[in-house]
Formats: structure tokens, sequence, C-alpha cells
């Protein structure tokens, strides 16, 4: 198993609740595909380095978690064609 690091971008306009909820579910969505989160940072409201679907700040979230190499691509897949997700990336730690 490796370890990755996934963060993402959530809408600005979101409620506390809902991002707490989009949270819960994507970690949900982890564990149910056989990956363990081991930490979840909520790093807040930020500026973004350029205006992405007409927002220009995100809510950054950051996942540390271990899984095989097909999560990490489904991780993105999946984020990628989430309403609440304006960006995305994994990557993958060193050893």
């Amino acid at each position: 198993m490796a370890r990755y690091e996934l963060m993402y971008i959530l809408r600005p306009d979101l409620s506390e609740e809902q991002q707490t909820a989009d949270i819960e579910r994507y970690a949900e969505f982890l564990a149910r595909n056989g990956a363990q989160a081991e930490k979840t940072d909520r790093w807040g409201r930020r500026r973004l380095a350029y205006e992405i679907k007409g927002y220009n700040d995100g809510v950054y979230v950051v996942v540390t978690f271990t899984g095989t190499g097909t999560i990490a691509n489904e991780v993105q897949r999946w984020l990628g064609i989430q309403e609440d997700v304006l960006r995305s990336m994994v990557v993958r730690l060193p050893e």
C-alpha cells in the first residue's frame, strides 16, 4: 500500500454544514474503495491563484490516505464530476 495526499477545493458559497457533509461523503468514498484515511486537514477559505468557475476563493481540504495505485485514479475521476469541488489533485508521498 502506498501513501497519498489528496487536496481538493470546495466552492466558497457552501454552508458549514454542506462543507462538513461533503468532507464526510468523500471520506466514505475512500473507505468504500479500500483506502484508509490517516488525516484530514481543513485549511479553510483561501484566495485562489486565478478564477475558477467564477470563484476567486475556495475552501481547501487536504487528506492523507493509504491505498493501492488504482484508488488514486478513481478518486481523481470521481472528484472531477462532483459539483461542489472546484479542483482536486492526488500525489503519491515518498516512502
